[in-house]
């Protein structure tokens, strides 16, 4: 059966509502925040959010935004947190825990979310499934099947440990909105410059099956806007004492 379709912040937004009481008051750390939307978004909710971000080029992009509220950006590592023991209320990993680097890195990042919730915090882990057309788009540049079932496979070991135990596992269909092709590609490599060569010398190719699979947005995403499916799952796991 074809999973309901949602926006990746609404499913966020949600569940932290209905298993925390919403983000009001709450302390945050978005791990992975990239350009700083999701921080901003939170923020916006009444959340205090510290955004922390391995890329310069994201982290510029998120520092030269004005700020919304009480809100912070730091470089930083998933594996060793810049924030204290027992700091946090909410930990994100938004369609970032795959990028961490393979080997332990993940079990490491998810122990250094652990580390810095306090009893009872909610830990919520977004992450692209891998299939569906926006997968399909990003494959050739480079193929993340391997590492986002790798990102799974650490959760499940975070539970299997009593790190944390799970209140919610959500699969939904997220619309990636693009405004057009340089936009897929400022987002391809924005993750990892890494892909920035290989995407530079499968341009012909990625432009034919951006044209072949974005669909025009009607809603008032403008005449240029794009949307690519993406399967996603959400997993809310609230730690344990």
């Amino acid at each position: 059966m074809r999973p309901p379709r949602r926006r990746s912040t609404d499913v966020l937004l949600e569940l932290i509502r209905r298993h925390g009481g919403g983000l009001r008051g709450k302390r945050v750390v978005d791990v992975g925040s990239g350009d700083g939307t999701l921080v901003r978004l939170m923020a916006a909710e009444g959340a205090r959010v510290l955004g922390v971000e391995t890329s310069e080029r994201q982290l510029a992009k998120a520092t030269a935004a004005p700020p919304v509220a009480d809100e912070g950006h730091v470089r930083g590592e998933a594996q060793a947190l810049p924030a204290g023991a027992d700091s946090a209320d909410v930990v994100v990993f938004f369609n970032s825990l795959h990028h961490v680097p393979a080997g332990d890195g993940m079990e490491r990042a998810l122990a250094e979310a652990v580390r810095v919730l306090g009893v009872g915090g909610l830990l919520y882990v977004g992450e692209p499934i891998a299939e569906g057309p926006f997968f399909d788009l990003c494959r050739p540049v480079d193929d993340e099947t391997e590492v986002r079932a790798r990102a799974q496979a650490a959760l499940d070991a975070a539970c299997r440990r009593g790190w944390v135990v799970e209140v919610e596992d959500v699969v939904f269909l997220h619309t990636v909105r693009l405004r057009d092709y340089d936009a897929f590609i400022e987002r391809l490599v924005s993750a990892n410059h890494e892909r920035e060569a290989t995407a530079k010398r499968l341009d012909a190719h990625l432009r034919e099956a951006f044209h072949r699979l974005a669909v025009p947005l009607p809603d008032g995403s403008g005449p240029d806007g794009f949307g690519i499916d993406q399967p996603t799952r959400a997993r809310l796991f609230r730690k344990t004492g």
